[in-house]
């Protein structure tokens, strides 16, 4: 699969996320430089997330680190398969672990188009 560049693209979570503090209201803004990925979260249960990785075809390897509401930071490790969905739009499918507390799962982010 050919993917275009992540830069500037934004996300969202499909569903809520069991397990996770990731919900239909944190907002992901990726950034990329070849095959270097980072990026920015926040929304609903997150107050500031930070994530850094890298690509390797349709695939993104990465760590995140994040601040929830109630101030306690965690971390894990995620990794993301890209797919094109029929309408042109990215959609990350994950699988994700945490490394600072027990807990693991799969979510998936979809490309938000003019803010919605």
């Amino acid at each position: 699969m050919t993917v275009v560049s992540l830069d500037g693209r934004r996300f969202r979570a499909v569903a809520d996320v069991a397990g996770g503090e990731v919900g239909t209201e944190t907002l992901f803004t990726y950034h990329q430089n070849d095959s270097e990925i980072w990026g920015t979260y926040a929304g609903g249960s997150v107050r500031r997330g930070f994530l850094v990785g890298t690509l390797n075809g349709d695939s993104i390897d990465f760590r995140y680190t994040q601040l929830n509401l109630a101030g306690e930071t965690s971390s894990g490790h995620c990794v993301s398969r890209i797919t094109v969905l029929a309408d042109g739009r990215l959609r990350l499918d994950e699988s994700w672990e945490w490394e600072s507390r027990p807990g693991s799962g799969s979510s998936a982010v979809e490309e938000v188009i003019n803010g919605t």
